[in-house]
């Protein structure tokens, strides 16, 4: 059988300290995870069940440590924002898995960016639309190298932290996330059969922001080291 298009190569994001790499099947992203954060989006946060939202494989974008990472001031918006964010990376094959086991499937975490178009994901949240035109555009996920759980654990306790320009913007704790990394498994896990390559961006803290051309970002997370990203 020959395609009638070339097939895409898969995204490949690096696995620090190996020569190996992951490669990425699905971007899933939790929305409103921290309290303080969903309480600056104007909603009150509570126990609900955890919502979703995806963005496409070739949205990922791997950055280096040591390394400026230049992203583009993307099109059609006037608000472009930062979400520092702990990114669990799914290691095995599962469905309706149970909170007690949901850390076993994940492989490892890197540090992310779930950068948006706020000025239209508003626009489209007060049509009632699918939020893709601000969160699944081109180049909105940069991510860190991989750190393999067997060597950094597990991240139920972490700081996580964003500045623009040097003036710190997010600063938080992975304790603070409304649903845990085991919870957000485990309940993904009952509507998606999660795969190996599936990237889970866990949610932002409180703090989120505009950039424009010229800022620097930096986002770190304990454990996991500090990326650098010029808006250009």
């Amino acid at each position: 059988m020959a395609f009638i298009f070339s097939p895409e190569v898969h995204v490949a994001v690096p696995v620090f300290g190996t020569e190996d790499s992951v490669a990425v099947r699905r971007v899933y992203c939790v929305g409103r995870n921290y309290a303080a954060h969903a309480r600056e989006m104007g909603f009150d946060p509570d126990r609900e069940p955890p919502f979703f939202f995806c963005k496409p494989d070739n949205a990922v974008v791997p950055a280096a440590y040591g390394e400026t990472l230049e992203l583009a001031y993307p099109a059609q918006t006037q608000n472009y924002h930062y979400e520092a964010e702990l990114v669990a990376v799914i290691g095995k094959s599962g469905v309706n898995i149970a909170v007690e086991d949901a850390l076993s499937y994940v492989y490892g975490y890197a540090v992310g960016l779930d950068m948006t178009r706020r000025d239209l994901q508003m626009k489209m949240r007060e049509m009632g639309r699918p939020w893709e035109l601000g969160k699944a555009f081109d180049r909105s996920a940069p991510i860190g190298p991989i750190h393999r759980a067997s060597e950094v654990g597990h991240f139920e306790q972490a700081g996580i932290w964003l500045t623009v320009n040097g003036e710190t913007k997010q600063k938080s704790d992975v304790t603070h996330l409304i649903w845990s990394v085991a919870e957000t498994v485990s309940y993904l896990s009952q509507f998606f059969q999660i795969e190996p390559g599936d990237l889970i961006y866990t949610g932002t803290p409180e703090g989120v922001g505009p950039v424009v051309a010229d800022q620097t970002i930096k986002v770190g997370v304990d454990r996991l080291g500090e990326l650098t990203v010029l808006v250009v």
